[in-house]
């Protein structure tokens, strides 16, 4: 069962609730304190597993050639369209604030260490260590992205259950097909994702995160032809 992927989904539902109440009494004031705070957080985040992760890479440009095509796939299909479109119909201001901090919390979530190896560790050998620990963390950064965003960030809860459900049922089918090389390519990528959605949230730089997602693909696909022709 995945006890550790429920558990860690419902820290995010409960956190949100949480922050959504204490964001009642916020004022603009302390809630742009706030933004400031997760696009500090949410850059440090990023280059902490980009520094973390790229001297280990075997595949020095992958992550390169992985930001540029999925940019550009992600781009074409205009994902961040959507899912502005789609949070806009949750978000009451003005500005559709919802979408920046909902694409912040769902790459928070699910793109780091923990959150991709927890459910393998978890399928592979009943492990729930790492997503209790992850659970943990979710609770109080999704308490923290709500009260700044509000309730809409509990959205994200549904996206974690399928990302770490996937990972869970693809380590169960395949086994060792998620090796050392695809965490280290993943969780390189995925730095940059979190680094850029925490420039944005800044003002440093409007980037469309949500259009960077399919950068993730890129590394296990290659990975995976590269394991059937090594």
């Amino acid at each position: 069962m995945m006890i550790g992927t429920i558990v860690n989904t419902c820290t995010i539902i409960c956190g949100s609730v949480i922050g959504s109440v204490f964001k009642r009494g916020i004022n603009e004031k302390f809630q742009t304190a706030l933004f400031n705070a997760m696009g500090l957080a949410a850059a440090g985040i990023g280059i902490n597993a980009i520094v973390q992760n790229m001297p280990k890479s075997n595949f020095p440009v992958l992550f390169i050639v992985s930001l540029a095509l999925g940019s550009l796939i992600g781009t074409a299909i205009d994902i961040d369209g959507g899912f502005q479109s789609l949070t806009a119909r949750f978000s009451k201001g003005k500005e559709n604030t919802l979408g920046e901090g909902l694409s912040t919390g769902i790459l928070l979530f699910c793109i780091g260490t923990l959150s991709i190896l927890g459910p393998i560790q978890s399928a592979l050998y009943g492990d729930n260590t790492y997503l209790f620990t992850n659970a943990t963390l979710d609770l109080v950064t999704s308490a923290v992205l709500a009260s700044a965003y509000g309730i809409g960030i509990a959205l994200a809860a549904g996206v974690l259950f399928l990302w770490q459900g996937g990972i869970y049922l693809l380590a169960l089918l395949l086994g060792d097909f998620m090796s050392a090389d695809m965490m280290t390519e993943l969780s390189t990528v995925g730095g940059f994702l979190i680094a850029a959605s925490g420039i944005s949230i800044l003002k440093i730089k409007e980037i469309k995160t949500m259009n960077m997602l399919p950068s993730l693909l890129v590394p296990i696909v290659f990975l995976a032809v590269w394991q059937m022709f090594k």
